[in-house]
């Protein structure tokens, strides 16, 4: 699959879907994905930008969501002009889709969302690139009926992302088989490595997370093999705050001084790999 000028898939290097988990501003963004694009650029790792103009699954209704789909993609296309990185953003309803296909690279179908139809269709009939992310609640073998509704428009452009299971009370769990089942579909497939780690509901009001087993599950993601790496990163998660408020899911994001070790390390997984 192309995406811009990164091609995601088949012999093509891992490549990496990362940004803040939500729109903070214009200048927030620029610098961001500047310094994202720059790291991966040194590491020779193909980059899209990912940040959501609106978090619309947030736990509670007075949490900060993003500025909004004119606002954020507006702020968007000027990262994907100034910075000249694909950029992905969340859709999450079906009157959102025309104005989001005109300036993302590829269309994101929220985990919560990836059985409503009239969603994913309509993506579909975008011919743009769809990552969908599996659903907490289904198994990886019910994403080929996200597949086929996708197929039924004639998109073969899919993106599969795994991002944990839930059995309830505030946890999910990785289970490294879906990756392999997922792949058997014929589709790329990314591993979601922050969303894996979150706590859903776990502070009351808003998601916990546990960021020390970010790198590990995203090692281990790798050694199984996936297409892509999904991370959503910020300078500092901790403090990521307005009025207050928490902008982003902080206790999950991966701190981005710790990127280029990990992106180190998954290369050496890949090159051991590859001599294998």
């Amino acid at each position: 699959m192309v995406v811009g000028q990164v091609r995601i898939g088949g012999a093509n290097p891992l490549a990496l879907i990362g940004g803040p988990c939500a729109i903070e501003d214009e200048p927030h963004a620029l610098m961001l994905a500047e310094r994202l694009a720059r790291i991966a650029g040194d590491l020779k790792v193909p980059f899209i930008y990912k940040s959501s103009y609106d978090k619309a699954n947030r736990s509670s209704v007075t949490s900060y969501r993003g500025p909004g789909l004119k606002e954020g993609l507006r702020i968007l296309a000027r990262v994907r002009e100034e910075v000249g990185c694909p950029v992905l953003s969340d859709v999450h309803d079906v009157s959102e889709v025309g104005p989001a296909a005109l300036v993302l690279d590829v269309l994101q179908v929220p985990a919560f969302l990836c059985r409503q139809t009239d969603l994913v269709l309509a993506c579909g009939r975008t011919r743009k690139p769809v990552n969908v992310k599996k659903g907490q609640f289904l198994s990886p073998r019910e994403m080929a009926n996200v597949v086929e509704k996708l197929r039924s428009t004639g998109n073969d452009a899919i993106l599969l992302t795994e991002r944990g299971t839930t059995f309830g009370y505030n946890n999910l769990v990785v289970d490294f088989r879906s990756l392999q089942d997922m792949r058997e579909l014929g589709y790329p497939v990314v591993f979601d490595a922050t969303h894996s780690v979150q706590l859903p509901g776990g502070q009351g009001n808003r998601s916990g997370g546990e960021r020390k087993y970010v790198a590990a599950l995203a090692r281990a993601a790798v050694a199984v093999g996936i297409d892509a790496l999904f991370m959503e990163i910020h300078e500092n998660p901790d403090r990521a705050l307005k009025d207050g408020r928490p902008l982003s899911d902080g206790p999950n994001m991966l701190r981005l001084d710790d990127l280029p070790r990990l992106l180190q390390e998954i290369g050496a997984i890949q090159a051991a790999q590859a001599r294998r």
